[in-house]
């Protein structure tokens, strides 16, 4: 058995209530109409108005077949006139509902630019409001997932195609092997390496498959650890690492291993592009009433700075302050997006102010206990 529509299901709604109302009205009169008429009669005749004794069966007939005829055209008058109504009205409700029927069944086949327009009927404007909202949050995955998809090719072609010319040459004899030239081949390798980890790790965390256990945390210590490793990396030419961090920090609401992650993303992330000068390990309490129950940790730096008009694009995967240079630097463009979701998801915010050619300053914030 075919189902009805919805248009049809209030059409037939409309109408039954009608054919109700319409009943019930006939019935109620076509019981009672007659006997209150002769009731009426009697009580004229015994105040004496008029003899109707031998006209009361000729009158009531006639008054029933009167009732009979209005009634019938009350009914033809009456269903018509409210099975248009009800017409117009399934009409009226099942017009946005067609239109959001099209739209669905476009986004479906990849028409992600349809939408749906405004209704006057509040519960289906609303619903055409979630609809819009939906389409918009797919047409913002697709958009990532193709410039995910383009950045990845671009990030894949270059070691891939370094690994590929020396195998080349050294299946043609062109070239010999020597531990240079296999470092060179072991260093793309351990780069392609930590694109794939830097990606699964991203994607885990955009999904929100990440798991995070805050717990409150010492900072001080974990930020002396730091120190004391990246320091130990350091060229006598390079850098100087200094922490300027308080001992006596209070407490905050973290997860250890992730903060430890934000925080060797920050810090290696200015050794690379530190040739000279220091880096600087800070942490201080909101400055305003309204974050004063925020930690802010900052990693800055005088290294070579980020222009003014790239510093919306720093959080952006792949992105590099320096192209030319960060590519063999061993960035993959991942750290700082991953290091602003963890913050994002430990409930803090990450910043950056930054002048070219004079430095950097990251700035993390971490709720306290």
């Amino acid at each position: 058995m075919a189902k009805l529509s919805l248009g049809s299901r209030l059409f037939l709604s409309h109408m039954l209530v009608m054919l109700v109302g319409l009943g019930s009205f006939v019935s109620l009169a076509k019981i009672s109409s007659p006997r209150m008429f002769i009731l009426r009669l009697e009580e004229l005749e015994s105040q004496g108005f008029i003899t109707v004794r031998s006209a009361k069966t000729y009158l009531i007939r006639g008054f029933e077949t009167a009732w009979n005829r209005s009634s019938l055209w009350a009914i033809i008058f009456g269903a018509s006139a409210a099975g248009g109504l009800s017409f117009l009205a399934a009409d009226r409700i099942m017009q946005p509902l067609d239109r959001l029927k099209l739209a669905t069944k476009n986004l479906a086949e990849g028409d992600l630019q349809s939408r749906m327009p405004p209704s006057d009927i509040p519960e289906l404007e609303q619903l055409g409001e979630s609809f819009n909202r939906m389409a918009d949050s797919l047409a913002d995955v697709e958009q990532q997932r193709r410039e995910l998809v383009s950045d990845l090719t671009h990030e894949l072609r270059s070691p891939l195609t370094v690994v590929r010319g020396y195998l080349e040459q050294l299946a043609e004899g062109t070239i010999a092997g020597d531990p240079e030239l296999y470092q060179r081949l072991v260093g793309e390798t351990r780069r392609l390496e930590r694109l794939t980890v830097d990606l699964q790790e991203l994607s885990k965390v955009e999904a929100g498959y990440l798991s995070i256990q805050r717990q409150p945390l010492d900072l001080y210590p974990l930020l002396v650890k730091l120190q004391q490793r990246f320091a130990d990396q350091l060229l006598e030419e390079g850098p100087e690492l200094i922490l300027a961090a308080p001992s006596s920090l209070p407490p905050v609401l973290a997860d250890p291993d992730r903060t430890e992650q934000i925080l060797v993303n920050l810090i290696g992330n200015a050794v690379r592009y530190t040739p000279s000068g220091a880096i600087t390990i800070d942490a201080h309490l909101g400055n305003d009433q309204e974050k004063n129950n925020l930690l802010w940790v900052t990693v800055t730096d005088t290294g070579i700075g980020i222009a003014a008009g790239d510093l919306p694009y720093v959080f952006e995967r792949f992105w590099r302050a320096d192209k030319s240079r960060s590519r063999y630097s061993g960035g993959t463009g991942l750290g700082l997006a991953i290091a602003k979701r963890l913050v994002e998801l430990q409930g803090g915010n990450l910043l950056v102010r930054s002048t070219l050619g004079q430095g950097s300053e990251f700035s993390f914030s971490l709720p306290l206990v």
